[in-house]
């Protein structure tokens, strides 16, 4: 059964703001969540000590990099990297319209979740506004390919996530997360996975200048014996995937609006998702704009295939 969705559009109900450290540049970053009118989408101010602050549209015509992360505006110029942990947050929660505003290049990581994102979004309290909401439903597959990854959109009654991964490393494997997705299972079962990385990488990055504020307080790290070194272990027993799924899910906010349909990946990440929604949003005959989510009399065989397909791959 396709989730329930809302058709009105929403923002905060008040500012919230926290502080926390880039991850790539270990520099100090503060951040805050301001209410703003409907049809706003998510904007980004960025505020380098000048009085008005540049502006980044959360939009996927707006990514400049997809390398280590999702990063909004010019690599080699003014740009805020590592959005899509706040992205994430914001659409998981059913936030359309808000104003971040943020001191620095990168957003923060805090503990390499969405936690610290949904607990701000939760002390500003979430406001319904009177402006309907605009859906992207998609109506037709699209499909990439890259060697051994893919990542398709599928027509489907709802908005769901089937994100699939596949590492040599036997601390990772093979893992499938498959979900639809409301508030409540993106609590419950997404925002608290966190980013990970491997021990034998961090010498290469650090002389690349990345990851410079990475710690074991923000990343899971499998270290050289093929194990987490992380005291605490695992918060789920994938949250791996989980953690590819917050992604995949804050690199498809950059859509301009939430999507009714079905986004499936394998071996994917930053690069694909962006290449994958810049796919569907080019072929005009492969969605449709809608304002209302109330589901259709007459399904398509294709959505019932689709969903058949989705209880075969849970089974």
């Amino acid at each position: 059964m396709g989730i329930v969705l809302h058709d009105y559009q929403t923002t905060l109900k008040t500012r919230a703001s926290l502080t926390g450290t880039g991850v790539h540049s270990g520099k100090e970053v503060s951040i805050s969540f301001v209410p703003a009118d409907a049809d706003t989408g998510i904007v980004f101010q960025l505020f380098n000590g000048a009085e008005q602050g540049r502006e980044f549209r959360a939009l996927v015509s707006e990514v400049g990099a997809t390398d280590l992360c999702t990063m909004l505006g010019d690599p080699a110029g003014e740009h805020i990297a590592t959005v899509e942990h706040i992205m994430a947050a914001l659409f998981g929660l059913g936030i359309d319209n808000v104003a971040v505003e943020i001191d620095g290049s990168e957003v923060p990581i805090f503990d390499g979740s969405a936690m610290a994102f949904v607990e701000a979004i939760d002390q500003a309290g979430i406001e319904t506004l009177s402006v309907k909401r605009r859906y992207i439903r998609v109506i037709k597959p699209v499909r990439i390919e890259n060697g051994a990854s893919w990542a398709e959109f599928r027509p489907y009654d709802g908005t769901r996530f089937e994100i699939e991964i596949d590492f040599e490393s036997p601390a990772i494997g093979r893992q499938l997360f498959a979900s639809d997705l409301n508030a409540d299972i993106f609590r419950r079962d997404i925002a608290r996975a966190r980013t990970f990385g491997f021990m034998k990488d961090v010498e290469r990055l650090w002389a690349a200048g990345y990851a410079l504020g990475s710690s074991l307080e923000n990343s899971l790290v499998i270290g050289d014996d093929n194990r987490v070194i992380n005291m605490g272990g695992l918060r789920y027993p994938n949250e791996f995937v989980r953690h590819k799924t917050l992604d995949a899910m804050g690199d498809l906010a950059l859509a301009g609006a939430r999507f009714i349909g079905c986004f499936r990946s394998y071996r994917g990440g930053h690069r694909m998702n962006a290449a994958a929604l810049r796919r569907l949003l080019s072929d005009r005959t492969a969605f449709e704009i809608v304002e209302t989510t109330r589901r259709e009399r007459g399904r398509s065989a294709e959505m019932n295939a689709v969903r058949s397909e989705s209880r075969r791959r849970r089974a």
